[in-house]
């Protein structure tokens, strides 16, 4: 308690300051005695070297004289020594060390300042401790930089992230006054800017400086579960300021939730440092315990920093609150009334303190020229319970989609409705699943799509898995024309009197579109003519396809009897791929003119011009040439995206990834280019040895999210380009190309030998892949052994009905837990 009351006397005085004036109304001027006498003692020391003044080394000594009061607070001498008077070898002698200011420590000189940066006193005490703490105080540029610092800080500090829009000002010498009292307590990182900027959600341009607080450390407390490798951060809503932060970092000190066993009005008001806090009562019944508390440990990581949270338990004689509430607030600036409400959802407990936040948001706007930053959007890292596709159901579970363009299916009307259309599109989903609330409101936004285009003949359809079980459970035999639905969510593509097709595509709207707009045409098309068939080359089935790049297969048959395979292969390309069919003479007309043996099937890869088209042997299986169609698909060196990144994980190959960065210019462009090229040789050059290797590429500049996927394998932002073998099915192994030795398709070719041979180390390893409950009232196995006991005693039919009874009523009065026991998500992990 005395370390606290000290910090906050030494942080006062540094930014209010006692009235009155220190006695010191001129700059201390050393003698060349005095000075080396203090040099030699060993103590930090600021000093400039008078030559002549000037009317700017006027103004500077008046603002240095100002920072000796600030300075001396932090052990640092400030003054100046008059070369005019008498010298001081080196520092006298030298004119050009007229606009330099000069830090000793330890005896010798430290470092050394040119006025130009060290204009005024908030310039000067904060550049002064930049200095002195700059083995303390980090500085990152890119998110890669963040990552590994918080993984370094994981499990031992908190990080306290510091964003300033130009050093020296009042802002930068806040955080570093602050830095010098908390350091050994917090990592501190200073930003300036930069890609950091933009995983937090600030807009560049902003010359409003932030901080944030990152959670780091476990805490013996309250915490929200690791399932990120980032840690959650609580963004300060205050203005920059030495006493703001160090009340921002007081209360980022408070615990979680506070449990009490007294009646909000019997509650003392917060005491010493978070008295200006308010706080809000959250009610719970014994019945309900723990699911209160995991449902008041949810909104106080959504209320960090804004006010304290505390859970009453209704089973103390001492809470007098009538059970029609089941929340309360007190506002500190008010009276010490307590306030009382009924809650529907937890969001309602933010509208308590909307007004101020507004008021914070209006201010930023015209400041920040409506830059538009979204609170609940920087606040996104914490107050979840998940990843952030669960985040971001969680934050919109009150809005359900308008269901009016798509069709809810049911036992009753499944057949009816399937069979009125020729393609029939179904996403099975589950209420309570992240992921498929997530990608129902994609399923929607395809569907209205679909309607304005007038694409009348698919139906858009939707079963919910939770209620109709029957229907989604169904097994094989039943009239149903597909298997159970295991995995949520799922999409079936069902034609009339064909097998139900899966979309095993990327869980987005455009993906889900241009499958759909694909699947609309037959597959395979029946070419008659010479003309269809070099229409069906060159151009695009339908205007909504026009911004796709397609793939095309087609078969080449002397007779219909050959088609059985091709035809079950081009089945299941469909969506995927067009297909198209020539037989007969036509085909021997087109072969001959291509120069083409047959039977034969001709690949046309998007990425390849029409004219010259793979040609494959017309296999004797739809599964053998299916596989061999999609090896021939398959661009040599892929660029990776987010979108095509499962596609080829699926591929179960080790990834040979190169990674390049934005070009600026021309010749930025060709050398990522040539890089590409030279590795289209390694593959080339390496035949068998590369067919176990995926060779691929990721562009910072077009995937951004590229630079922590490289971060993470290497535990650093290493200079690029980079080259990493990733994925290896031997092992979880990372190895990275050896930087900064030219990327040459002979030198990669024996690395990957050394690789092979066990001669060359890895760089890391790769994070084990698992999945526990994202929150321990999450882990319903957990919670239903729990409540089964060894011994399972009968009961009797009276007693079970007053269970049911005393559950029905446990569920109208707990409408917070209500609201959270609706929202079960599960841990999904990005690839």
């Amino acid at each position: 308690m005395m370390w606290m009351c000290v910090a906050v006397f030494l942080l006062w005085m540094r930014s209010g300051r006692c009235t009155d004036k220190a006695n010191t109304s001129d700059l201390i001027e050393y003698t060349a005695a005095d000075f080396y006498e203090k040099l030699h003692s060993g103590k930090m020391m600021f000093i400039y070297f008078e030559h002549q003044v000037s009317p700017t080394i006027s103004l500077f000594l008046v603002e240095l004289e100002k920072s000796a009061e600030a300075l001396q607070d932090y052990g640092v001498l400030v003054g100046k020594v008059n070369c005019n008077k008498e010298l001081v070898y080196k520092y006298c002698s030298e004119e050009r060390l007229l606009h330099t200011a000069f830090l000793f420590r330890g005896g010798k000189e430290f470092l050394s300042f040119g006025l130009d940066t060290i204009f005024d006193v908030n310039s000067i005490v904060s550049e002064v401790l930049f200095a002195i703490l700059r083995d303390e105080i980090k500085y990152v540029h890119t998110d890669a930089d963040l990552l590994a610092m918080e993984k370094a800080a994981r499990g031992k500090k908190d990080i306290v992230l510091g964003y300033v829009c130009s050093l020296g000002t009042q802002e930068h010498r806040s955080i570093m006054e602050t830095a010098y009292v908390y350091g050994s307590k917090y990592q501190f990182i200073l930003i300036t800017g930069g890609p950091v900027l933009k995983h937090l959600g600030v807009n560049e341009s902003s010359p409003l400086s932030r901080v944030w607080f990152l959670h780091c450390r476990v805490h013996s407390g309250f915490m929200i579960p690791m399932t990120s490798e980032r840690c959650p951060l609580t963004r300060m809503r205050k203005p920059l300021s030495t006493l703001s932060l160090h009340s921002f970092l007081q209360l980022m000190e408070a615990p979680l939730v506070t449990e009490v066993y007294d009646d909000p009005s019997s509650v003392q008001p917060p005491q010493f440092p978070y008295q200006q806090t308010p706080q809000v009562f959250l009610f719970s019944h014994p019945a309900t315990e723990h699911l209160d508390l995991d449902t008041a440990t949810t909104l106080a990581w959504r209320l960090r920093g804004l006010a304290l949270l505390l859970l009453v338990h209704r089973q103390s004689p001492a809470v007098k609150t009538p059970d029609e509430y089941n929340a309360a607030y007190r506002l500190p600036e008010k009276s010490l009334e307590v306030k009382y409400l009924t809650l529907n959802s937890l969001d309602e407990v933010l509208v308590l303190f909307a007004d101020q936040e507004k008021d914070e948001e209006e201010e930023d706007d015209d400041e920040e020229d409506n830059e538009g930053v979204d609170d609940d959007e920087e606040d996104s890292h914490f107050g979840k319970l998940d990843d952030e596709i669960a985040a971001a159901v969680f934050e919109n579970r009150g809005t359900l989609p308008d269901m009016d363009s798509v069709t809810q299916l049911t036992s009753d009307n499944f057949h009816s409705a399937v069979a009125q259309s020729s393609l029939t599109v179904v996403l099975f989903y589950l209420k309570w699943d992240a992921v498929s609330m997530a990608f129902l409101s994609s399923f929607i936004e395809v569907a209205e799509r679909l309607a304005d285009s007038e694409v009348n003949e698919v139906q858009m359809s939707v079963v919910d898995c939770g209620e109709w079980t029957d229907l989604c459970a169904a097994q094989p035999g039943s009239a149903v024309p597909f298997q159970p639905i295991t995995a949520f969510p799922s999409v079936l593509f069902l034609h009339p009197q064909h097998p139900a097709q899966h979309f095993r595509g990327m869980l987005g709207s455009e993906a889900l579109h241009r499958f759909i707009m694909i699947s609309r045409v037959a597959s395979p098309v029946l070419l008659s003519t010479l003309e269809e068939a070099q229409s069906f080359l060159l151009e695009v089935p339908h205007p909504e396809l026009a911004g796709y790049q397609l793939d095309r297969v087609v078969g080449l048959f002397e007779a219909q009897a050959q088609t059985a395979a091709f035809t079950e292969a081009a089945k299941s390309l469909r969506g995927e791929a067009l297909t198209g069919l020539l037989t007969d003479e036509l085909a021997e007309k087109w072969a001959a003119d291509h120069s083409v043996d047959l039977p034969a099937v001709l690949v046309f890869p998007s990425w390849r011009t029409h004219t010259h088209p793979f040609t494959l042997p017309a296999s004797s299986t739809a599964e053998e040439l299916l596989t061999h169609i999609n090896t021939a698909l398959l661009h040599p060196m892929p660029e990776l995206t987010v979108e095509n990144l499962p596609s080829f994980f699926l591929l179960g190959k080790a990834l040979l990834l190169l990674f390049v960065g934005e070009e600026e210019d021309k010749i930025g462009r060709r050398q990522n280019q040539a890089l590409v090229k030279e590795m289209r040789t390694v593959v080339e050059s390496g035949g068998e040895k590369m067919e176990r290797y995926l060779a691929c590429w990721i562009h910072l500049g077009r995937t951004p999210a590229g630079m922590s996927i490289l971060g993470s394998y290497v535990g650093s932002m290493p200079p690029l380009p980079a080259l990493v073998l990733t994925h290896l099915p031997s092992g979880d192994q990372i190895y990275q190309y050896p930087p900064n030795t030219p990327i040459v398709a002979s030198s990669v070719l024996h690395w990957l030998q050394r690789v092979e041979d066990g001669t060359e180390s890895p760089t890391g390893l790769l994070d084990e892949d698992s999945w526990p409950p994202a929150f321990e009232f999450y882990d319903f196995l957990k919670i239903m052994d729990m409540q089964e006991p060894d011994s399972a005693q009968q009961q009797t039919p009276k007693e079970e009905e007053e269970e049911v009874n005393e559950e029905e009523v446990n569920v109208k009065e707990h409408v917070v837990v209500e609201d959270m026991t609706n929202d079960n998500r599960h841990a999904h992990s990005e690839l």
